[in-house]
């Protein structure tokens, strides 16, 4: 097989939980992590670790180009377990095998995507509540003798009472990702400091959720979606809008005792650290700029309304993003993008890839049905929907593949041996 990168061929050899970012590198050296054989492949871990070891300072973020004559993949440079999925993941495994005469529960899907949350499910684990925080088992029902392991996304401190109150320590298996604990961190202390904080999260999303519960903890806290919420909540700190519109238009997504008149005068912005970056500078420019307005600031003296808060989106987030638009330099007849349908994080990578070029959502290989037939999820429709012909005919077919943070390497792995198996005469792939 040949794999080249910026023009390099590349061995491949097997490798562990391979590593990626500054940040992890650190984590790295006081923690590694056992992950179950079933996530790994050697293809992809191989890969992952010739492409690490060649750019340890993350600077090219160039595709590896797998050549195989008559189909060529282009493989993102970045994506895949990242730190907190792999701590969730050991985590989970080892509760499992410490605990073989307990009930273990989650408090809801540990990671969004599919075969780990059924791996776990097939093990007698179970969950107390849907990713839209429905109760899928009443509080009633569980005792102090249970186990109950926190997801990576964290929990709200509302639950970490109750699960206090039931006898359990919540923070005994509690796989939430130290990214998502910074985020907390900046909003207790943006909130000491009397800013109002901003959460830019989808408002139903566990991680929102929780990050919003942790704020309001501090400080009044709002939840904004997108740039098109960012400005009708601007329109309040401008006096465009009335007080008495602001709880209709927000409702749900304000912390209780909210005093619009007064709680915007001074904000601070973090987020879900799943969104897009752009998205995310973007907005906390959008309500810089508004501030600097209202208030006829000048220079520095933008600290007394604007909090000076860095970007708080986790460095998997940032090294998929950049990756990813790293791979769309590049051309190609479409892109199939793997993950769980309802991974934050993965959809975000799936809208870049939509703006240039045909982009297959799947969670699986199964997903793909034939060579003339796939099987895909909707953004937009929430849908899945099936295409065919999604395989152009021509003498050579460019096919780029990436996926989300929580995505097994063993299911890249399998999208690109079915896709490669639709090429008979291609040259072989050798691990």
């Amino acid at each position: 097989m040949e794999v080249i990168s910026n023009s390099s061929d590349i061995e491949l050899f097997r490798v562990d939980a391979p590593s990626e970012g500054d940040t992890r590198r650190k984590m790295k050296k006081m923690k590694s992590f056992q992950i179950p054989d079933l996530y790994k492949s050697t293809i992809i871990g191989g890969i992952k670790e010739k492409r690490r070891l060649q750019d340890k300072l993350k600077k090219d973020f160039t595709p590896t180009v797998l050549d195989y004559g008559m189909v060529k993949f282009l493989i993102s440079r970045h994506f895949g377990f990242c730190y907190g999925v792999e701590n969730a993941v050991e985590i989970a495994y080892r509760t499992i095998d410490e605990n073989p005469d307990k009930r273990i529960f989650l408090l809801s899907e540990m990671i969004h995507n599919p075969d780990v949350n059924a791996d776990l499910l097939s093990r007698g684990v179970n969950f107390i509540m849907d990713t839209s925080g429905r109760q899928l088992i009443p509080w009633e029902e569980l005792s102090a003798n249970d186990v109950v392991i926190v997801p990576a996304f964290g929990t709200t401190v509302e639950i970490q009472q109750r699960l206090s109150d039931i006898g359990i320590n919540a923070y005994q298996y509690d796989t939430t990702c130290p990214f998502v604990e910074k985020v907390w961190n900046r909003a207790t202390a943006i909130g000491q400091k009397d800013y109002t904080i901003v959460v830019h999260g989808k408002p139903s999303h566990e991680e929102t959720r929780a990050t919003f519960s942790h704020a309001k903890e501090n400080a009044p806290t709002i939840v904004v979606k997108d740039m098109k919420q960012t400005i009708e909540l601007a329109k309040y700190i401008t006096g465009e809008k009335s007080a008495e519109q602001f709880y209709e238009e927000f409702k749900g997504q304000y912390s209780e005792g909210f005093d619009v008149t007064k709680d915007l005068q001074r904000i601070g912005v973090v987020n879900q650290t799943t969104m897009l970056a752009s998205d995310t500078q973007g907005i906390a420019d959008y309500l810089k700029q508004i501030m600097i307005q209202q208030y006829n600031i000048e220079g520095s003296d933008v600290t007394a309304y604007f909090a000076d808060t860095r970007d708080t989106l986790c460095y998997a987030t940032n090294d998929n993003q950049s990756a990813t638009y790293g791979l769309l330099k590049e051309e190609a007849d479409l892109v199939v993008v793997a993950g769980g349908y309802n991974s934050s994080n993965t959809s975000h990578l799936v809208e870049l890839c939509e703006q240039k070029l045909p982009t297959y959502f799947i969670s699986s290989a199964d997903k793909i049905l034939t060579e003339n037939l796939i099987s895909h999820f909707d953004l937009h429709s929430k849908t899945e929907r099936h295409t065919s012909n999604f395989i152009p005919q021509k003498d050579q077919v460019t096919i780029m593949l990436t996926c989300g943070a929580s995505c097994p390497d063993a299911v890249v792995e399998s999208i690109l041996l079915k896709l490669h198996s639709f090429f008979p005469e291609a040259l072989p792939i050798e691990a």
